[in-house]
């Protein structure tokens, strides 16, 4: 279901594009890239000059290459459109602090430690979450879990924790809820 109809009549200001795509590589690996582009739809004033409306205001990239335990083995980051040619680039090459790390919980307060505020890029470091909750629909289907271990995706966000009805219904070996084991809460009725 779309969004409702805004309220007042608007004026498009600033278009953000993400994005990300995950690939299986032929040496057991696999590389998740993202991409952030901003546009302006009107002429705008940076400290470095003018961008033209639809110029590229920022075009970043990142590549993480992950094993099949969801460590990163590789990073790399460029920028090919910024506000500021010579400054905004110069990060890039940190983002090979990424490596070693492993996206499962507390990734998101490393990466914030290592790469967050002036030790990084803003945009590249907002990108790293999307390319790593990708990292987990890339691997989904790849024969990675074993037999009967508790799928990854349950108890990381609502409708999956272990005491939703969703877990009750579709997973009900890992449910932990009040209803009775086997018998999920009824699905709500759609009016």
């Amino acid at each position: 279901m779309p969004l409702s109809s805004p309220s007042s009549p608007r004026q498009p200001l600033h278009r953000r594009e993400i994005t990300v795509r995950g690939y299986k590589r032929d040496d057991g690996m696999f590389d998740i890239e993202g991409h952030l582009h901003d546009t302006k739809d009107i002429d705008f004033n940076v400290a470095s000059g003018q961008r033209k409306a639809g110029e590229s205001l920022h075009s970043m990239w990142l590549r993480i290459t992950i094993d099949r335990t969801l460590t990163i083995v590789d990073a790399e980051a460029t920028t090919d459109a910024m506000p500021y040619v010579g400054h905004c680039d110069q990060i890039a090459p940190d983002y090979k602090k990424l490596i070693g790390l492993a996206i499962r919980p507390g990734f998101s307060g490393r990466v914030k430690e290592l790469l967050g505020g002036t030790n990084g890029c803003t945009h590249i470091t907002d990108l790293i979450g999307v390319v790593a909750t990708t990292a987990f629909q890339t691997i989904a289907g790849q024969g990675m879990q074993a037999q009967g271990d508790k799928p990854f995706q349950l108890d990381r966000c609502h409708a999956l924790a272990l005491t939703a009805p969703a877990v009750a219904r579709y997973y009900p070996q890992w449910y932990i809820g009040d209803a009775p084991y086997g018998s999920p809460p009824a699905e709500p009725e759609n009016h």
